[in-house]
């Protein structure tokens, strides 16, 4: 992942560090950028930023783990996230969570071993009035049943 290969070109991480100058203030932007194309930080990605910033591989540690936009774990290529804040558990969201488990066949931060799903639970994405709300990669949907879940799911699997 670091380095310039053999023909002179530079790694996806290296050309990332390359866009902040490699300064450590810009770590943070640097996982951004790494977490997009990657849908996770790879242990290498760590070290090469590590190395490339000077920044000590524990702090860059701490940063990845304490944000939850990080994951060193790959992310599926959507993510699926049940709002199970107080306005939507009381409308039923884990009942809508338990559907998805069911429908994709992995718990909660999970992904699927297709790779095309990761299932996430998150305390509130700000659209009470909706409840239950399910976001779907940039799409909030809302009012979800559990009966409804199957639906979701085709809609957004490369099948469906």
């Amino acid at each position: 992942m670091s380095g310039d290969c053999d023909c002179g070109c530079k790694s996806p991480v290296d050309i990332i560090i390359d866009k902040w100058n490699a300064d450590p203030d810009f770590v943070i932007e640097m996982f951004q950028d790494i977490q997009e194309g990657y849908r996770y930080i790879p242990v290498d990605a760590l070290n090469t930023v590590a190395a490339r910033t000077g920044k000590p591989r524990g702090t860059l540690f701490h940063i990845i783990t304490f944000y939850k936009a990080f994951s060193l774990k790959q992310k599926g290529e959507k993510e699926i996230q049940i709002c199970t804040g107080t306005a939507c558990y009381v409308k039923g969201a884990p009942d809508v969570l338990a559907a998805f488990e069911r429908e994709l066949n992995v718990k909660s931060g999970e992904t699927t071993p297709d790779k095309q799903f990761t299932l996430s639970e998150v305390r509130c994405v700000g659209a009470c009035g909706l409840a239950p709300v399910v976001v779907v990669g940039k799409d909030v949907i809302g009012g979800v049943t559990p009966s409804m879940v199957a639906d979701i799911v085709k809609k957004y699997s490369k099948e469906g």
